[in-house]
C-alpha cells in the first residue's frame, strides 16, 4: 500500500499538533535501547516499553524467515491464543500485512478504516476500527530476516512524521539484528533468515536463538532459554554436555525436568531462589549438583536473566550453565542458592515464604492466578496449574490464565477431565497424589488408591500430578490441580511442602473473592445510581457508556444523564466528582439530584449550574466537581450550554469533528459566587454531538491534546465510514459508544472513569 495515501494528513495539519520534545527523546532513547537487545523476544519488549506512547502493544508481534522461507512468530504481546495458531507461520506469498511488507520490502499500513476489517480475523466480524497497524520489513544489505508488526492507537491519520519514527526503530531493529545473526555464524551471502531443524545442532541453536550462540562462543558455557508463557525450553548441545547428559540428534531440545536433574538436596533451595527471581525479574544466580550417571555429582553455577513484559510479568528466562569444576567461578558474589546451604527443611520453608510474598501481592483473583502462572509453576516445575473455585456448592474454573505448555488450546479440556478428582479431594479435604507406576522407577503414574485421573490415561492425562483442596477459615475454597510433564514420587516432605501451599493459596484465593465481591458491590451500587436506560426522546437518537477505573477502589463519582425537558427540550448533562471512593459516589448522587431538579424546573444551563455549585459549596464535603450542561430542541435545533472545568462538546458533522467553542467557569463547588456564561448554537439535521469525562482520552504515556486530536480524528474516519445516515442512527450511534470504549479497555491501565454520552439529531429521512 502506498504510504503516501489520501487519507493520510498533508504537511500543512501536522504543524498544527507539533511533536513534543519528550516524545522524541523517547524515540531516540528507545533506538539506543534496541541496539543493546540479544533476541527477538527483547526487540519486540523494548520498542513497546520505550517507544512513543501511540504504540499500543496489544496485537504486536515479531516474525523471522525460517529456513523454508516463511516468516515465523518469534515474539508477541497482546495476541489471542487463536491468532497465535492462525497467523504463527505466515506465508510471504499470501495477503497479509506481515508478507504484505515483506515482498513490497517496505512499510506495510493498514488504516484505522481497513482494521475494521482485514485485521486481524476476517471471519470473526468487524475490528476496532480506530486502530492503525503497520508491518515493517527488516531487511538489511538487500536480505529480508523477518518483519515486526505493531498496533498503534491512531483513532483517526497517522502522520507521516509518526511513520518516520516507526521506520527508524524499523530500521533499528533490522541492523541488531542482523549483527545478531552475524555473530552466531550466518555464512556469507546467504538469507540470514532464522533456520530451524538443520543438521548442524550447535549451528541452529545458535541461529533460532542469537542470544544463545554468542553466549556460547564468547565464554564456552552452556546456554539456555525458556519460554515461561508455553513452557517451552532450549538448551544448546554445549548446555547437555556440561550436565553429563546426551544432546538430542536433531538440533536443540527441551531442557530435562527440574527434579531429575538437580541432586534432591539442593531442589529445594533451587525452587526457592528460583521462585524469589520469578518474582522480582532481572539477573539472578543459582549453585547446585547434578548427579552423575556414574557416580558422584557435578557443581553447575547458573546464570540467567528472568525478564518482564510490559507489564511487568516475566515472561523468559535465559543464561548459561558453567561446570564449577572445569570453570572457575568468579570472584564477584552474587545472590545464590548454595547446594545444601539451608538443609533440606529450611529450603522447603524459604520455597513457601517465597510463594507466600509472590502471592501476598495479590489483590484480586485474577492477581492470584497470575501469581500462580508467573512464580508457582515455573518454580515448582509444573507444567500446568488448574484452579477451580466454589460457587454455589459446584467448582467453576478460576481462569484460564493458570494454563501452561505449549498445548495451550488442549490444556482448556484439563478442568473437565479432571473434574472428578477435583471434587473427590475437595470432598475429603485431603491431597491426592498420583502413586508411582510399578516399573516406572523413580516416576508417578496415573492413579492414586483406584481414584484414575479423569478416569483414563489419554493423550492429555498428565505423567505425575497432585490434587489439592483448598480449605480458608474453615471454608470449602476450592481445589488446585498442578501437572508435571515426566512421572515422579512424592516424597512425604514434597506432601508436606504441597499441602502447606494449598493452605497458603486457599487464604489468598478467599481473600481475593472479598476484595473482588466488594468492588463488584461497589462499582454495581454506582452503575445503579446512573440512568438505567436513557429515554426514548423525539427527534433525536442517543447511547452512553461508563467504565469504572482498573485502579484504587474502582469506584468513582462519573456520570450522564438525558432529561426530558419543558416545551419538548432535551438536557444533556456529564459530569466528573473529584475522587474514586465512596464519597465521591455519594456526592456524585446529590449533584445528580439536585441537577436535574434544577433543569426540570426551566432553568438554563448557566443558571442551573451557578445553583448546583451553590449546593455542592453548602454539602459537608472538600469535593469539587466538573460539570457539562446543555439543551437542544429538536424542533428547530438551539443549543444553549454551559461548563464548569470541564471538557468541551464535539460536534460531529460533514465527516468533520471539531469541539465546540464554549466559555468555560470554574468548577462545580470552587467558587459558589461566580456566574456561568451562557452560549447558544446550532445543531443541524444529521448532526452528533459528544459529551465525555477525561477518562476517555486521559493517557499516562500521551500528552493529553494530542489524545484529544486523535480521538477526533477516529470520530472523523467514523463519519466517514459509518455515520448515521449510513447505517442508521441508532446503530451507528452504539457502535460508536463500543470503539470509543474499546480503545479505553486496550491501554495498559485505566487510572479514571470513563463516562460518554452521544446525541444526534433526526434528519427528516431518518424519522
Amino acid at each position: 500500500m502506498d504510504l503516501t495515501s489520501p487519507w493520510l494528513p498533508p504537511s500543512e495539519d501536522e504543524s498544527r499538533t507539533p511533536r513534543s520534545s519528550p516524545t522524541a527523546r523517547t524515540a531516540m532513547r528507545c533506538v539506543r535501547l534496541l541496539l543493546g537487545c540479544t533476541t527477538a523476544a527483547e526487540l519486540l519488549g523494548t520498542v513497546l516499553a520505550e517507544g512513543p506512547g501511540w504504540i499500543t502493544g496489544e496485537g504486536s508481534a515479531f516474525y523471522l524467515l525460517d529456513s523454508a522461507g516463511m516468516l515465523r512468530l518469534a515474539a508477541s504481546h497482546g495476541l489471542p491464543d487463536w491468532a497465535h495458531e492462525r497467523y504463527g507461520v505466515v506465508d510471504p506469498a499470501s495477503d497479509l500485512p506481515a508478507a504484505m511488507a515483506l515482498r513490497l520490502r517496505r512499510p506495510y499500513l493498514l488504516s484505522p478504516e481497513r482494521t475494521s476489517v482485514d485485521y486481524p480475523n476476517r471471519n470473526t466480524g468487524m475490528g476496532t476500527g480506530m486502530v492503525a497497524i503497520i508491518t515493517l520489513p527488516m531487511i538489511v544489505d538487500e536480505q529480508p530476516l523477518g518483519v515486526l508488526a505493531l498496533a498503534l492507537a491512531h483513532r483517526g491519520t497517522v502522520p507521516r512524521r509518526d511513520l518516520d519514527v516507526l521506520e527508524t526503530l524499523g530500521d533499528a531493529c533490522a541492523h541488531r539484528l542482523a549483527h545478531l545473526l552475524d555473530h552466531a555464524g550466518a555464512e556469507p551471502g546467504t538469507n540470514r533468515g532464522v533456520r530451524v531443524g538443520e543438521p548442524d545442532a550447535d549451528r541452529a541453536a545458535g541461529l533460532a536463538h542469537p542470544m544463545l550462540s554468542l553466549a556460547v562462543r564468547s565464554a564456552g558455557h552452556g546456554a539456555f532459554e525458556r519460554d515461561l508463557v508455553t513452557g517451552e525450553t532450549y538448551w544448546d548441545a554445549q548446555a547437555y554436555r556440561v550436565v553429563g547428559r546426551p544432546a538430542p540428534e536433531g538440533g536443540p531440545g527441551a531442557a530435562p525436568e527440574l527434579d531429575r536433574l538437580v541432586h534432591p538436596e539442593d531442589l529445594p533451595d533451587v525452587q526457592a531462589a528460583l521462585a524469589e527471581a520469578l518474582a522480582t525479574g532481572g539477573p539472578y544466580r543459582l549453585l547446585y549438583r547434578v548427579p552423575r550417571r556414574g557416580g558422584g555429582v557435578i557443581r553447575i553455577e547458573e546464570t540467567g536473566e528472568v525478564m518482564l513484559d510490559v507489564h511487568g510479568r516475566p515472561v523468559r528466562i535465559a543464561g548459561l550453565l558453567a561446570d564449577l569444576d572445569r570453570v572457575p567461578a568468579p570472584e564477584e558474589h552474587q545472590p545464590a542458592a548454595e547446594p545444601g546451604g539451608a538443609g533440606a527443611a529450611g529450603a522447603r520453608s524459604a520455597l513457601l515464604l517465597a510463594l507466600t510474598r509472590s502471592l501476598s501481592r495479590a489483590v484480586t483473583v485474577r492477581d492470584v492466578t497470575t501469581a500462580v502462572t508467573d512464580v508457582a509453576r515455573p518454580a515448582l516445575g509444573a507444567a500446568s496449574i488448574v484452579l477451580d473455585l466454589v460457587d454455589e456448592g459446584r467448582l467453576l474454573p478460576v481462569s484460564h490464565t493458570v494454563y501452561g505448555g505449549p498445548r495451550r488450546t488442549e490444556l482448556t479440556r484439563l478442568a473437565d477431565l479432571s473434574e472428578g478428582v477435583m471434587q473427590h479431594a475437595l470432598t475429603r479435604s485431603t491431597p491426592l497424589f498420583s502413586e508411582p507406576r510399578p516399573g516406572s522407577g523413580r516416576g508417578g503414574g496415573t492413579g492414586h488408591g483406584g481414584t484414575g485421573y479423569g478416569g483414563g490415561t489419554g493423550p492429555l492425562t498428565p505423567a505425575a500430578w497432585a490434587v489439592l483442596p483448598l480449605v480458608a477459615s474453615g471454608r470449602q475454597v476450592g481445589s488446585c490441580l498442578i501437572t508435571f510433564a515426566t512421572e515422579r514420587a512424592f516424597s512425604r516432605e514434597d506432601r508436606t511442602l504441597y499441602s502447606a501451599f494449598a493452605g497458603i493459596l486457599a487464604q489468598s484465593l478467599e481473600r481475593a473473592r472479598l476484595y473482588d465481591t466488594h468492588h463488584h458491590r461497589a462499582t454495581e451500587l454506582q452503575r445503579a445510581m446512573l440512568p438505567r436506560t436513557l429515554p426514548r426522546l423525539p427527534g433525536i437518537a442517543s447511547a452512553a457508556r461508563y467504565l469504572p477505573s482498573t485502579e484504587g477502589m474502582q469506584i468513582g463519582g462519573d456520570w450522564y444523564d438525558l432529561l426530558r425537558l419543558p416545551d419538548g427540550r432535551v438536557g444533556l448533562v456529564i459530569g466528573d466528582v473529584q475522587g474514586h471512593n465512596a464519597e465521591a459516589t455519594a456526592v456524585m448522587g446529590q449533584l445528580r439530584s439536585g441537577l436535574r431538579a434544577y433543569a426540570t424546573d426551566g432553568h438554563d444551563p448557566a443558571a442551573t449550574l451557578a445553583r448546583t455549585s451553590r449546593l455542592l459549596s453548602e454539602l459537608d464535603t472538600e469535593l469539587f466537581a466538573t460539570c457539562l450542561y446543555l439543551t437542544l430542541d429538536p424542533a428547530d435545533g438551539t443549543l444553549r450550554a454551559a461548563r464548569a472545568g470541564h471538557p468541551a462538546p464535539v460536534r460531529i458533522a460533514d465527516a468533520k469533528a471539531v469541539e465546540l467553542e464554549l466559555p468555560g467557569g470554574p468548577p462545580l463547588g470552587v467558587d459558589p459566587g461566580v456566574p456561568y456564561q451562557l452560549a447558544v448554537g446550532h445543531l443541524a439535521p444529521g448532526e452528533t454531538l459528544l459529551v465525555y469525562t477525561d477518562g476517555l482520552v486521559e493517557d499516562r504515556e500521551e500528552d493529553y491534546d494530542e489524545s484529544v486530536q486523535r480521538m477526533l480524528g477516529g470520530l472523523e474516519l467514523w463519519a466517514r465510514q459509518t455515520g448515521p445516515v449510513r447505517v442508521g442512527a441508532v446503530s451507528a450511534l452504539e457502535r460508536l459508544a463500543d470503539l470509543l470504549t474499546l480503545n479505553v479497555t486496550e491501554r495498559r491501565s485505566r487510572p479514571d472513569d470513563v463516562a460518554l454520552l452521544l446525541l444526534h439529531r433526526m434528519s427528516a429521512e431518518q424519522h
